[in-house]
């Protein structure tokens, strides 16, 4: 008979356009964290310079390394768990920037920490 592990799963609340929604996520993910220093959230960022995002990350017992996203497009992967990354470049206009732990395959764990900014 093939035994399936069982995960202990935690119901978590999550504010989503508004709203408030449970979302499941395996209860060890609660012991990972990210929190994204700089930019702030809501900052404008100078087209001209160099922006660079600043972090901290505790990635739990399921977590190995953290990836940034642009725009939900990933732009670079950090083996350092503070630390900080600096950008290429930036267009102009809105975006989303953000620092998800993933596993060893290059999964992510469902932990991060993301900030709105706009470049001008």
């Amino acid at each position: 008979m093939l035994r399936i592990p069982a995960f202990k799963m935690s119901v978590v609340p999550a504010m989503v356009a508004g709203s408030l929604m449970l979302s499941a996520v395996p209860a060890h993910s609660q012991d990972a964290s990210v929190t994204i220093t700089a930019p702030a959230d809501g900052e404008t960022l100078d087209i001209m310079e160099q922006n660079q995002i600043v972090y901290d990350v505790v990635p739990g017992p399921d977590g190995d390394h953290v990836h940034v996203y642009v725009d939900d497009e990933e732009v670079g992967i950090l083996r350092q768990l503070t630390g900080s990354y600096t950008f290429e470049t930036l267009a102009e206009g809105n975006h989303t920037l953000c620092i998800k732990v993933v596993n060893k395959a290059h999964v992510p764990i469902g932990v991060e920490d993301c900030v709105d900014v706009t470049v001008e």
